[in-house]
């Protein structure tokens, strides 16, 4: 009888183990895409169904040969614009990577990026910042641009992480100028941090941006675990968040950047689709 019941718990540890190896396999492979469609009043109305695919915090990770399920979904998203927020590489700083990748992404939709914080820790942010430009991307350094659709008008802008120059031009001084340029111009922000109190009451009404990479570790209930800063229960590290009449949404991110593999903490892509409200 003791032998029996010994057999039994052996096979229950073996399949809860098996349980755990293909979740964890799961999360640090499949792709997700998570849709968030926002309704806003300002937003032109040519800006109506307007979609952008966001892609943060990826490591230098790839998904399949030359990342050809990474540019699948995001294909298959239908994308306007393509954001990348930051921390495409690791600690290598890999040109060939950020090349690779943005010259196909371009080939979608235009591509628009962000330094994050690894960039400048690996020393490779200014040659990351070539790479981009030379792979048909555009780099948005503390400046906005201005985004036409069938005569109406967006703004686009994005910042450097906090790791980048000290005298570099602050988010703040960035909105004023963009309130004296556009006034009550609809805008969007491309950023690194998921730092709600940098953005809150500043003239953005949408802040993509990553580095949480989702908690890493995601508890049914629970939420996130781990920050990135080791922190345990870190908040604002998945979907959307609202500061005060503007939102900040962040993604989970790709890859890792850290010897912790996510677990229950898919690699993401948000979707983010801009609706017009209707009156």
């Amino acid at each position: 009888m003791a032998g029996k019941k010994h057999r039994i718990w052996k096979a229950v540890v073996f399949i809860l183990l098996a349980a755990v190896l293909a979740l964890l396999l799961d999360s640090n492979i499949r792709i997700v895409c998570t849709e968030y469609e926002m309704e806003f009043k300002d937003l032109p109305q040519s800006f109506d169904g307007f979609r952008i695919v966001q892609l943060s915090d990826l490591h230098e990770k790839t998904f399949g040969k030359d990342n050809d399920r990474l540019l699948s979904k995001v294909a298959e998203a239908e994308p306007d614009l393509i954001a990348v927020t930051g921390d495409m590489v690791d600690r290598t700083g890999e040109d060939e990577y950020i090349t690779g990748l943005i010259s196909r992404l371009a080939e979608i939709a235009p591509v628009y990026y962000v330094s994050g914080n690894h960039e400048w820790a690996s020393g490779s942010a200014r040659p990351a910042f070539t790479s981009v430009t030379e792979a048909g991307g555009t780099v948005l350094r503390n400046k906005y641009i201005t985004l036409e659709r069938n005569g109406e008008e967006i703004f686009l802008a994005g910042i450097d992480d906090p790791c980048g120059p000290y005298d570099m031009k602050q988010p703040s001084e960035l909105s004023d100028e963009m309130d004296e340029a556009g006034g009550d111009m609809f805008s969007i922000l491309l950023a690194h941090r998921n730092n709600p109190d940098t953005y809150r009451g500043l003239t953005f009404n949408v802040v993509l941006c990553g580095h949480a990479h989702g908690g890493i570790i995601r508890l049914p209930v629970v939420g996130a675990l781990l920050g990135t800063d080791r922190k345990l229960f870190p908040k604002y590290t998945s979907g959307v968040y609202d500061l005060d009449g503007s939102s900040m949404i962040v993604s989970r991110g790709l890859g890792n950047g850290t010897v912790i593999p996510r677990f229950l903490n898919n690699p993401e892509i948000p979707v983010i689709i801009l609706r017009s409200a209707k009156e």
